[in-house]
């Protein structure tokens, strides 16, 4: 059964860039607006209210970090399959893809919820915060197989080109927890009770079925490109090898990452309300900033992944060379006008504290004269993710983050007199120095498109 969406093997790889990258971005917004729902109904509860849910965020992201390994390392393996024409062979993948990451996070889901209250406790949060932080992160984490179920199929379907059938489901299901939200959160009439904070993870919920289901109905009946077939499923025990040596090294990738940004609110906490506020506002934006590169180098990992699979080694570099630009020049545009506007952007958050609209600005600054680099270690990242080079990426990121950024934010902010200053300084000579280490290990490693597929045990 073949995907009639663009060939990713032929043609214009600008276009093909263009029309992956465009619903990707989108749906990164969707899926970003998709939290904010949250947070704006629960807000109406108050500030503890949001508390409550704001603790559970990083928590849930930690966990959903440690099962995103194996789905990107089954679309990983299916966009080269793809690339090279074996149908069955994805088919295969995405069954074997689908029903290991229902089980990973089956158990995960049952661990999380016997632990939400220690993990919580953890936190040293207030008693009048607990309860509601408990409550929301329980309901969170019985969700949370159908929160990977959807996952698994939006990486697959990335895989062979299909990015426009996941942004529409992603699109319905943020409309549908817009409205469901104030429903379950402030009850309605006699036909459903008010349940507060507790009451936006059952929204979460219901939209997080309602995507996995049509997910898997799509996958079932195998009409975009990938059909899977639960009937004969047999554990195939030596791809689900590949497929952890290949996840492994993008989950620590991730969970290295967000425990990174844990660690830097620490740091800035040590300088009072004002820097935090300030961290807050600048790390907003910069979220927002990044959705492009990250939908750009989603876009490069899947054109990656096919020509290599095609033995198309020639488009793979002209591809990488051509995203890198594209990067470079879009994410720099955007961190001259930041740089310009740095002030106006910090004031439409705040509008009334200058001192934090001035430290913010400070910031924004600081980070918009490094988003071209950003850009292109983003693209970096997709491209050897793309390649199955998954440890290249991790190496990239612990590099980025416990190596260089950390220690260095420390040591400009307490043995310097930058103090506040040598945060934000860390952040542009962390993300400058990564790109170009990252360029030269890709002109330096030419293993990168030496093979038609992955050959893990090499």
């Amino acid at each position: 059964m073949q995907n009639k969406n663009i060939n990713l093997t032929e043609g214009s790889i600008f276009k093909a860039l263009i029309k992956l990258s465009i619903p990707l971005i989108l749906t990164n917004i969707l899926q970003t607006a998709y939290n904010l729902t949250d947070t704006f109904w629960v807000g109406r509860l108050g500030a503890k209210a949001v508390a409550a849910v704001s603790l559970s965020f990083p928590i849930i992201f930690i966990m959903v970090s440690l099962g995103m390994g194996l789905a990107i390392s089954g679309s990983i393996l299916a966009a080269q399959h793809k690339g090279a024409g074996e149908h069955e062979q994805i088919n295969h993948i995405a069954t074997q893809t689908l029903i290991s990451v229902f089980v990973f996070s089956f158990f995960l889901s049952i661990t999380g919820y016997v632990l939400s209250p220690v993990l919580i406790n953890f936190m040293h949060v207030e008693p009048v915060v607990y309860k509601d932080a408990v409550g929301y992160l329980r309901i969170s984490f019985i969700g949370m197989s159908f929160m990977f179920l959807f996952m698994v199929f939006q990486s697959l379907m990335r895989s062979i080109g299909e990015v426009k059938l996941p942004f529409y489901i992603v699109l319905s299901t943020v409309l549908l927890n817009l409205v469901l939200d104030p429903l379950f959160i402030f009850g309605w009439k006699n036909f459903i009770p008010a349940t507060g904070v507790e009451g936006a993870a059952y929204a979460s919920i219901g939209t997080q079925i309602l995507a996995a289901a049509l997910g898997l109905y799509i996958l079932w009946k195998g009409k975009k490109g990938i059909q899977i077939n639960l009937k004969k499923y047999q554990p195939d025990f030596a791809l689900l090898k590949k497929m952890i040596k290949l996840g492994i090294p993008v989950s620590i990738e991730q969970v290295s990452r967000s425990l990174g940004i844990f660690v830097m609110i620490l740091l800035v906490t040590g300088f009072g309300t004002l820097a935090l506020a300030s961290y807050g506002i600048g790390s907003r934006i910069l979220s927002f900033v990044i959705i492009p590169a990250f939908g750009l180098g989603m876009a490069t990992s899947t054109l990656v992944g096919q020509n290599i699979g095609a033995g198309k080694n020639s488009r793979v570099k002209k591809t990488i060379k051509l995203s890198l630009s594209i990067a470079f020049g879009v994410m720099s545009f955007l961190g001259i006008l930041f740089f310009i506007f740095a002030e106006d952007i910090a004031r439409f958050f705040i509008p009334r504290d200058i001192e934090t609209i001035k430290e913010s600005a400070v910031f924004i600054k600081h980070i918009a004269i490094s988003f071209g680099f950003m850009g292109i270690l983003i693209v970096l990242v997709g491209a050897f993710r793309g390649a199955g080079k998954t440890k290249i990426s991790m190496l990239l990121t612990l590099f980025s983050v416990w190596i260089l950024r950390f220690p260095l934010a420390y040591i400009l902010s307490h043995l310097t007199s930058l103090k506040l200053e040598g945060i934000w300084l860390s952040y542009p000579i962390t993300n400058i120095i990564t790109a170009i280490l990252g360029l030269i290990i890709l002109y330096s490693y030419h293993g990168l498109t030496d093979v038609r597929k992955i050959d893990i045990e090499k």
